[in-house]
């Protein structure tokens, strides 16, 4: 079940993503605030497994309220949902131990796969946002953030094998490879599936 709390400062859009998520039977909304300080406060005594926030935040901004809740709770999974696609601020929340970026001006569907990728323990980004500008620190980090399953899935792929073939070894959909595969080419900053293989063999990720 994901736990989730939300975090914006304009009302309207925590209404807007409540009602995305009335009927989502996997998810619950423990708590929202509209600064940074009631965010923590939510943190406390509501205890989410995954935190949807906003930046640019009154009392204490989402980069900091975001370093302090990693550092005292290091499992919650954190989603930066933002205006600004600037390479500063991403790298600021990557840094900060977020796990994920969305734009606010995304569809609201992708809102809900970004929050549910992120609680299966894998990094989301949002598809405008240019990967590749974000600096070599950033870049190092986006490689450490690979889940396990992630990493079983390039062993694969270095090995040749097609999504069908991992699915079939790894006991899991083929849709969910291909879902793991296109988070994979965001998180390293590739270009395609071709680019995924070729860093496969070129980390050794088959050995």
């Amino acid at each position: 079940m994901i736990r989730l709390a939300i975090a914006e400062d304009h009302q309207s859009l925590i209404d807007g993503i409540q009602l995305l998520l009335e009927y989502e039977d996997n998810i619950t909304i423990v708590g929202t605030a509209n600064d940074g300080e009631a965010l923590l406060d939510i943190v406390e005594k509501k205890s989410p497994n995954v935190i949807l926030t906003d930046i640019r935040m009154p009392k204490l901004d989402g980069i900091e309220a975001t370093k302090q809740i990693k550092k005292k709770h290091p499992k919650i999974k954190i989603l930066a949902f933002s205006m600004f696609d600037q390479t500063q601020a991403i790298e600021q929340m990557l840094a900060a131990g977020a796990s994920g970026y969305i734009l606010k001006n995304s569809a609201l569907s992708e809102v809900l796969n970004a929050i549910v990728s992120v609680h299966q323990g894998n990094t989301y980004f949002d598809a405008n946002i240019n990967t590749n500008s974000l600096n070599s620190e950033a870049s190092t980090k986006k490689k450490g953030l690979l889940t396990k399953r992630q990493i079983e899935i390039l062993q694969l792929i270095a090995q040749g094998k097609t999504s069908r073939e991992i699915a079939e070894e790894l006991f899991i959909g083929i849709t969910t490879v291909d879902t793991h595969r296109k988070n994979m080419v965001r998180i390293l900053g590739l270009q395609g599936k071709g680019e995924l293989m070729r860093y496969a063999i070129e980390k050794k990720y088959k050995f």
